[in-house]
């Protein structure tokens, strides 16, 4: 499990976040929620060490991550970031980059690799992709071909930093089926949403995070509840019961009318 104690981050000098302690729990889907620039996707980065941090600790399964190597690192915890430069490759080979942390030097793929890469591309949903060149495809499949790649780290935690961009509405539900069948299966979940109905209906964990603090850790019912949400958004967040059980949406706050 990854665990940030008193974490502090930002860039350079200038701090985004302060004293956060959150964990990550194996078998949860834990989705990271706050105003734009409020320190989600700086907050996943340097909890995998692609930014230094400004103070405090961060553990993986209780050893600090300052003494893990890098490839240890990769082996722990897989990143599937907002955007990324565009290969001139297939689809195939570059999920099979997911498997680099395995490989030895010089770097050839087993008959393993190439399975767990087949596997990863089918759970993505982009197996007719295979063989295709990243540069070709659209940003909705390339976000899945990236989605593949992360899966085929096969790593205990995965971090996914709004995984549901250029994504139509179905594409977006199979990122979130696939999200719940990786913790089902006992991995730990992390997501940055902007969706805050998908969020809410699809985690068991949600942080919220606005001025420059964590606000609140709970399940979607005592996020809902604790009126964090509303406060760090400015707006109301209002539910009806369905089918298919709760449906979020927003209001703008209406500003309390002056009486004469």
């Amino acid at each position: 499990m990854i665990e940030l104690h008193n974490l502090t981050v930002g860039y350079g000098e200038k701090t985004v976040l302060r004293d956060v302690t959150l964990d990550f729990p194996s078998g949860q889907v834990t989705v990271l929620l706050g105003p734009n620039g409020c320190g989600k996707s700086t907050l996943m980065k340097t909890a995998l060490g692609l930014l230094p941090r400004q103070s405090g600790e961060i553990l993986y399964d209780g050893v600090n991550l300052e003494r893990l190597t890098t490839r240890q690192v990769a082996r722990k915890a897989a990143y599937l970031p907002q955007s990324r430069e565009i290969p001139s490759i297939t689809a195939r080979r570059m999920v099979l980059h997911g498997r680099f942390p395995y490989l030895g030097y010089p770097r050839r793929y087993r008959a393993e690799d190439y399975e767990i890469a087949r596997k990863a591309l089918e759970w993505a949903g982009a197996a007719d992709l295979a063989g295709r060149p990243v540069g070709e495809l659209s940003g909705g499949q390339r976000q899945k071909v990236y989605l593949a790649m992360a899966l085929a780290q096969d790593t205990e935690t995965v971090f996914m930093d709004e995984p549901t961009t250029y994504l139509d509405v179905r594409h977006q539900l199979e990122v979130m089926t696939v999200s719940r069948r990786l913790a089902d299966m006992g991995r730990a979940v992390v997501l940055v949403l902007h969706d805050l109905s998908m969020a809410l209906r699809e985690a068991d964990r949600v942080a919220v995070l606005a001025d420059s603090k964590l606000c609140q850790v709970g399940t979607p019912e005592e996020i809902f509840t604790g009126g964090e949400l509303d406060r760090a958004f400015g707006v109301t967040v209002q539910r009806v019961r369905t089918e298919g059980g709760w449906l979020y949406y927003c209001q703008e706050k209406q500003e309390p009318k002056e009486t004469e």
